[in-house]
């Protein structure tokens, strides 16, 4: 498929379930974005530097540019790793009014041209990277939106999934002081029975050594979850 092509509406999200989100899933998604960033800048500067006869610099442009059209190819349409566009928030800053898909693939196709035309020697050369550069600072304003876009997602995840930790722990801590409570008293059924109670006992002492285990882990992953 065409590095360019525009997205189909029906392409534009995937499909529930199909990539889990995760913190790991919101780290990919916002190196992705920077890296997306860093290549639009990499390539209109070696843009310039191709004009001005820099041998190499057509080489590095066109490979800033094919980084740059994968990590957006991936960032709308999505792979095995992360998903695309996901949910309403970035529905509207790609295909909303901000048309972020839009500009983003114009500014692509717009390099494409001006890379073709430099290393033809075609005397439009220095017109359209002229314009190249002209692209470039409303499209990294539009990039570092996106950016932030993916980053208050990440936060408000961490946020959803720090609170049901928290809920779940809770929920074993109180099933662990039940516990205890069965234990404690299971010890004293057993010292009233003498010999005959020795082996309850024992089970009873194997139980309270669980509790404390349970509370340990209650401990540090709720500690984790603060952090």
């Amino acid at each position: 498929m065409p590095p360019f092509d525009a997205v189909p509406a029906h392409a534009r999200q995937v499909p529930a379930g199909t990539v889990k989100l995760s913190g790991e899933t919101f780290s990919m998604l916002i190196n992705l974005s920077g890296r997306r960033r860093f290549t639009s800048q990499r390539l209109v500067l070696y843009a310039v530097l191709a004009i001005r006869s820099d041998r190499g610099a057509v080489g590095i442009a066109r490979d800033a540019l094919r980084l740059f059209s994968e990590a957006h190819h991936i960032l709308v349409k999505g792979n095995d790793e992360v998903p695309g566009v996901f949910c309403e928030e970035l529905e509207a800053v790609y295909f909303g009014a901000e048309r972020g898909d839009a500009r983003i693939r114009q500014f692509m196709e717009h390099a494409e041209m001006a890379l073709n035309a430099i290393d033809r020697g075609e005397p439009n050369a220095g017109p359209l990277v002229d314009e190249l550069v002209g692209f470039a600072t409303p499209l990294l304003a539009l990039l570092n939106r996106i950016t932030q876009v993916y980053e208050e997602l990440s936060k408000r995840h961490a946020t959803r999934v720090r609170k049901q930790l928290v809920g779940i722990m809770t929920d074993i801590e109180s099933i662990a002081k039940q516990a205890r409570m069965v234990a404690f008293n299971a010890q004293i059924v057993a010292a009233r029975a003498g010999t005959a109670g020795r082996e309850f006992s024992v089970v009873a002492g194997v139980l309270s050594d669980i509790t404390g285990e349970i509370d340990a882990l209650v401990k540090e992953a709720m500690s984790d979850s603060v952090v």
